[in-house]
């Protein structure tokens, strides 16, 4: 025990490298605690600009450079243990001092992209501006991955390996990935078609006529898009389906269509042409509905039993919800009209006829069920 202690004794106040190990450790903790603080102060002064971008920067910057300063002091530790040790890795410090360097470099730049991404989008959005969300995620996604190839390119280079044949080995080994995964090659494609096509975006309603795929997108990624359905269910469509299949937007529409006919009676002929005059001019008055776009009111067609007339206009909102209760106050404007005239409306021939069939198996159902009184 007393031999151990000794040795340490020795090892720890004997030792000059030892010392000069110690006092390096020190110094990379004091200067990283002076450049906490310095970060903290550019932080707060950062806050009170009217910009956000100083607050990305130093948010971006913050870990890269407290990361930096433990890698140039680990670096200049490393050059000094060789002198104690007797080893010789001198030859490797400065490829790793390179590397960690090259490594801070790449998680700066990775996180200001990031963060950069994410302040565009808030700062559109509380001003209250549209912004396609799906084209800055995938300029953000691309920029992150170029940094991720660039970051391994030049690693590579400053551990001795030639980019050259890396770049040859990996287009011999990106042939075999190829042929292998086919798939998921065909949805990343499919992918990088949505983001430079963008015939939807998050939060949009598509739907395709070919598939039964309905909903509201949630999320677009590189291999699958993620579509909640009206039934509140996730729907998971690999890109590459999208390539090959019709998608409908309906959330890009610029008004919605009101399209009814209705059957007056063929004793009402003579008041046809004053309600279809009538109705043309609430429609025209009506503040919901839009006159510049296709307006239709005419009788129609002689039916089995109705005379019909076509109503054919469009709204001026898009809103499903609001899209219906203008529908229901025109039918109801329009209604009165008829009964203005005293006309009436005429019902379909298939609940006529259901009405007609119900009215004469009344009395039978009657006597059954005074019948069953008895039972």
């Amino acid at each position: 025990m007393d031999t151990w202690l000794t040795q340490l004794k020795t090892l720890l106040f004997d030792t000059p490298e030892v010392h000069s190990v110690l006092l390096a450790i020190l110094v990379i903790v004091a200067v990283n605690a002076l450049l906490a603080f310095a970060l903290r102060q550019v932080t707060r002064l950062a806050q009170k600009s009217n910009t956000r971008w100083d607050d990305v920067l130093v948010h971006a910057a913050r870990p890269a450079l407290r990361s930096l300063v433990w890698v140039l002091g680990i670096s200049y530790i490393l050059t000094l243990i060789p002198q104690y040790l007797h080893v010789n890795i001198v030859g490797l410090t400065s490829p790793l001092r390179n590397v960690g360097v090259t490594l801070c470099l790449a998680w700066f730049l990775f996180r200001l992209i990031t963060l950069t991404s994410q302040s565009f989008l808030s700062d559109r959005y509380e001003r209250g501006e549209s912004v396609d969300s799906t084209t800055v995620d995938a300029l953000s996604k691309l920029g992150r991955l170029s940094v991720v190839i660039a970051t391994a390119l030049s690693i590579f280079q400053t551990l001795g390996f030639s980019v050259s044949g890396v770049l040859a080995a990996g287009g011999i080994g990106g042939l075999a990935v190829g042929f292998a995964a086919k798939d998921l090659l065909a949805n990343f494609f499919g992918g990088l078609t949505i983001y430079l096509d963008r015939p939807f975006s998050v939060g949009e309603w598509i739907r395709s006529p070919d598939k039964q795929i309905e909903g509201t997108v949630e999320k677009i990624s590189w291999r699958h898009t993620r579509i909640r359905g009206f039934n509140k269910n996730p729907i998971y469509v690999p890109n590459a389906i999208f390539t090959s299949i019709v998608v409908e937007n309906p959330s890009r529409m610029t008004h919605r269509r009101i399209r009814e006919t209705i059957g007056l009676r063929y004793d009402d002929i003579a008041q046809v042409h004053s309600i279809v005059s009538q109705i043309k001019e609430m429609l025209q008055a009506h503040p919901e509905i839009d006159s510049t776009q296709t307006t239709i009111v005419n009788f129609n067609q002689f039916a089995a039993s109705s005379l019909d007339i076509m109503l054919y206009t469009f709204t001026k909102t898009t809103d499903w919800v609001r899209f219906h209760a203008v529908k229901q106050d025109v039918l109801l404007q329009i209604a009165a009209i008829i009964e203005q005239h005293h006309a009436q409306n005429c019902l379909p021939n298939a609940y006529r006829a259901y009405s007609r069939t119900a009215r004469s198996l009344m009395p039978p159902v009657r006597w059954i069920v005074r019948s069953t009184d008895f039972i």
